[in-house]
């Protein structure tokens, strides 16, 4: 039997399931319940959000036919928010066979000629389901004239059809299509509830895992639930029933928190040598030093909430562990002085990114940092200014001292022969 990647087999079936779209969800189960359901949407966010898992459980939603064993033969329950997953419809559109729900991809499928094709299927009522679903990827790739073909059929469409369209890129479709839709825009999943997911998916998997891995994992997503997946599939496949954080970080190629919090530290103490030497295990290790600068970059960012935020634990998406590291060591440093760090490594972060030699642009940003001078208040610099200023004006007056009065008899030089020449 083939494998089930990950990212499929703990795909979400039902609305309550999705994570980190409740603004979506709640719209759509609402939109059901009430029979207010639009005739055409729009899916609309960055990879790995749940935009074509949506669009199946809408498809779902719409056309579930209700538990068999509990629903009557002959009786149409209509429309559900919880769709069984145990009819016909639900099975066959989750597995992708289902003759009156039709996923298109939009990069395949881009010309008029193929959206011409698909209205002359539209006029006719679906072969068994409620409605027509036609749920249509990557949308943005369709031409000019496909999309102007879709005009009157997304205005006025027959009441048993509904389409469903998902893109990456939404400022490529046209405004008019935009107005004659329902726009749904998906959010980035913050990493503790891609956390919380791991977690979960781990324990059905008879697999564990220490805090540091599932951070890492769930950092690494950068807010895309699939993303996630599949970096869980490829870590199972190298460590099986164990997962650990170093050896996650080290699979990966990226640094552990413990890592990265060594390197912050070494910045706020001034240790500039410390911070070589981590480099220095960092690049020996194979690590990419680009993504080790954007994640340190992120860690001087959390440093500064911290410090100045009155509930930091709403603003940083970290765990519990990291949170806690994070505070304590803002609680050590000053807020101006970390400031000037985040300031100073974002100033120098792109020549890191650019340069042919990244580890040495990190060093030599990191060095500098560390040799920073101390700062000094405000009001002990206008002290010192004016003591300046009263030390400069009294050298000045007595540079300029009283001048001896002229010799009138002139016995310096020859400064007397005209006086005498003059008398005579």
């Amino acid at each position: 039997m083939s494998y089930l990647v990950l990212a499929r087999k703990w795909r979400p079936m039902r609305f309550e399931d999705l994570v980190g779209q409740d603004h979506v969800t709640r719209t759509l189960g609402n939109a059901i319940k009430s029979g207010r359901v639009a005739h055409a949407f729009l899916f609309t966010g960055v990879r790995g959000v749940g935009k074509t898992t949506s669009a199946r459980i809408l498809a779902k939603a719409l056309n579930c036919m209700g538990d068999p064993e509990l629903t009557p033969p002959g009786v149409d329950p209509g429309p559900t928010a919880t769709p069984c997953l145990k009819c016909r419809a639900c099975l066959e559109i989750a597995q992708g066979t289902d003759m009156d729900v039709r996923e298109i991809d939009g990069a395949s499928y881009n010309g008029v000629d193929e959206v011409r094709k698909l209205q002359d299927s539209i006029p006719y009522r679906p072969s068994r389901d409620r409605f027509k679903i036609f749920v249509v990827d990557e949308v943005h790739m369709l031409s000019q004239s496909a999309w102007n073909a879709f005009l009157k059929t997304l205005e006025e469409p027959p009441p048993h059809v509904k389409f469903i369209f998902a893109t990456t890129e939404v400022h490529k479709v046209p405004v008019t299509i935009l107005s004659r839709i329902q726009r749904f825009d998906f959010k980035l999943i913050s990493a503790q509830m891609v956390a919380e997911r791991i977690r979960y998916v781990l324990s059905q998997e008879g697999i564990e895992a220490d805090d540091s891995a599932v951070s890492i994992i769930a950092r690494e997503a950068a807010g895309s639930m699939r993303d996630a997946m599949s970096l869980l599939d490829q870590l199972i496949a190298w460590g099986g029933e164990s997962l650990r954080g170093e050896d996650v970080a080290r699979v990966l190629g990226v640094a552990s928190h413990a890592v990265l919090y060594e390197i912050a530290r070494a910045l706020v103490t001034g240790d500039g040598g410390r911070c070589l030497e981590v480099v220095s295990d960092l690049a020996n290790l194979g690590q990419d030093i680009p993504h080790v600068a954007r994640d340190l970059l992120a860690l001087l960012r959390d440093l500064v909430v911290a410090k100045v935020s009155q509930d930091p634990a709403r603003l940083l998406d970290l765990p519990d562990g990291e949170a806690a590291d994070v505070k304590r060591l803002a609680s050590e440093a000053d807020t101006d002085d970390l400031l000037r760090l985040h300031q100073g490594f974002a100033q120098g972060f792109d020549d890191v990114v650019r340069s042919g030699q990244p580890r040495a642009a990190l060093e030599m940003l990191l060095v500098r940092l560390s040799r920073r001078p101390a700062l000094v208040p405000i009001d002990l610099l206008v002290q010192r200014l004016g003591q300046l200023e009263r030390r400069l004006g009294g050298n000045q007056a007595h540079a300029a001292g009283p001048r001896p009065a002229p010799n009138a008899g002139g016995a310096a030089g020859g400064g007397g022969q005209p006086m005498q020449a003059r008398n005579r």
